[in-house]
C-alpha cells in the first residue's frame, strides 16, 4: 500500500465536502459523506461543511452558507493545500453552489462539483436565462465535474458545455454489512418487505401501497415497513384505509443504526421510486443481500439486470410491482438467487475501500501544490 509522506514534508492535504444538512441531515447524499468520512486509510483528511442546516430556515440557513464562505477564505488566506469538494442537486442546492462557486473563484480557491439528482436536465431547463448563464460558469470554472452516470454526463457534456475530458462517472457506494444469515425468513415463518426513503410521489409510496392490497398477493404471511420521513401521518391514514394496518408499520425517520437494523431484518428491499440519481438504498439493499425490486430509472438500469441481481418495474405501474413483490414473496428460491446476484454485484465495485481509493485519485491531480513522491509502507 502507497503512503503519503506528511510527517516528513508537512503536505497535509484537506477535502473539504459541502452538503446540505451535513452526515446527518443530508439524505443520500450525507449518507455517502459519511460513509467516506469513516472510512479507513485514507490518503487524504476528509471534513464535511453544513452549508444549509436540517432544513431551509432563513434565520438559521443563511448564516450556515455565510459561516461556509468564511472557511473558503480562511482557507485560501492559511495558504492549506484544500481541494473544496461541492455536493450539488437542483434547486436550492444549486443556488447554494452558485454562490460558494463563485466566491471560491473570487478567492482562486480550487473546486469540484459531484452532481446527484434525479433530473438534473429538467431543472436546468426551467431557469431563467441568466441563472443558466450562472450554472454554467459554475460547471466550467470546476477542476472536476463527478456524475453519478451517463443521463448525468449527457448534461454537464452537452447541456452545461464541460468537456469530456473533465467528467468522471463515479457510481456511489455503501459500506460491507457482512454476508447474510441463511434461512433467515424461515426461521421467522414471514417474508419481511421494506422502504427506506422519504415517503411521498416521487419514491413511489402511493403506488407501494397500491401495490400491498392488490389480490394477487397473498394474504399473509409477509409484512412491510416503510420507513422514512414525510407525510407520515398522511400515509399511515391512507394504509388503515386500505384495510394494510395490520401488516404495513410506518416508522418515520430512522437513524443510521435503526435503517442498518431493518435491512438486517428484511427480505426485500422494494424502492418504486419515479426519479433516482443512483438510489443508496438499493445499494444498501444489494450490499445486504436482500431481494431488490426498483425502477430503471436514473443511473439504475446502467447497472442493474432484472431478473438476475434485481426486479425492475417501470415506475408508476401499481400491477408490474404487485407481480414482482407476489414473485419474491412466494418463490424462497427466486428470492434467495435475486439476493445473492445483488450481493456479488455489489461486491464487484461498490465497496468503500474501492470508491475512496478511486475518488482520492481522481482529486489528488486538482490539489493544488506538488505531490510529494509515495512510498511502499
Amino acid at each position: 500500500m502507497q503512503k503519503f509522506m506528511q510527517d516528513t514534508t508537512g503536505w497535509d492535504p484537506l477535502i473539504r465536502h459541502y452538503v446540505a444538512g451535513g452526515t446527518e441531515s443530508g439524505g443520500g447524499i450525507g449518507r455517502l459523506v459519511s460513509y467516506v468520512l469513516a472510512a479507513r486509510n485514507p490518503r487524504f483528511r476528509h471534513e464535511v461543511v453544513d452549508t444549509r442546516g436540517p432544513s431551509w430556515r432563513p434565520m438559521r440557513s443563511v448564516p450556515r452558507l455565510f459561516a461556509a464562505m468564511a472557511v473558503i477564505a480562511d482557507d485560501a488566506r492559511s495558504g492549506r493545500t484544500v481541494l473544496h469538494h461541492f455536493h450539488i442537486a437542483g434547486r436550492g442546492s444549486t443556488a447554494r453552489k452558485l454562490v460558494l462557486g463563485t466566491w471560491a473563484r473570487m478567492l482562486g480557491a480550487p473546486y469540484v462539483l459531484h452532481l446527484h439528482d434525479y433530473a438534473y436536465a429538467e431543472d436546468l431547463a426551467r431557469r431563467p436565462a441568466w441563472q443558466f448563464d450562472g450554472i454554467r460558469a459554475l460547471f466550467l470554472g470546476a477542476e472536476q465535474v463527478i456524475v453519478l452516470g451517463k443521463r448525468d454526463f449527457r448534461t454537464v457534456k452537452f447541456a452545461l458545455g464541460v468537456p469530456e475530458d473533465r467528467i468522471t462517472i463515479l457510481r456511489n457506494c455503501v459500506p460491507d454489512p457482512g454476508p447474510r444469515p441463511a434461512l433467515a425468513t424461515a426461521r421467522r415463518g414471514e417474508v419481511r418487505i421494506l422502504f427506506l426513503g422519504q415517503l411521498g410521489p416521487r419514491k413511489g409510496v402511493p403506488e407501494l401501497l397500491q401495490a400491498l392490497t392488490d389480490p394477487a398477493l397473498p394474504h399473509t404471511g409477509w409484512t412491510a415497513t416503510l420507513a422514512g420521513d414525510g407525510p407520515v401521518d398522511q400515509y399511515r391514514a391512507e394504509a388503515a384505509r386500505l384495510g394494510l394496518g395490520s401488516r404495513v408499520h410506518l416508522t418515520g425517520w430512522v437513524n443510521a443504526d435503526r435503517a442498518a437494523a431493518l435491512r438486517a431484518q428484511a427480505d426485500i428491499l422494494v424502492l418504486p421510486s419515479h426519479a433516482e440519481g443512483f438510489a443508496m438504498a438499493v445499494l444498501e439493499g444489494l450490499a445486504q443481500g436482500l431481494a431488490v425490486v426498483t425502477t430503471p430509472v436514473g443511473a439504475h438500469d446502467e447497472v442493474l439486470i432484472d431478473g438476475r441481481n434485481s426486479l425492475l418495474v417501470p415506475p408508476g405501474n401499481a400491477g408490474a410491482l404487485a407481480n414482482a413483490l407476489d414473485r419474491l414473496i412466494r418463490d424462497p428460491a427466486l428470492r434467495a438467487r435475486i439476493g445473492a446476484e445483488g450481493r456479488r454485484l455489489y461486491l464487484s465495485g461498490f465497496g468503500i475501500d474501492g470508491y475512496l481509493n478511486t475518488l482520492e485519485t481522481l482529486l489528488a491531480g486538482h490539489l493544488r501544490g506538488a505531490l510529494p513522491a509515495p512510498r511502499s509502507a
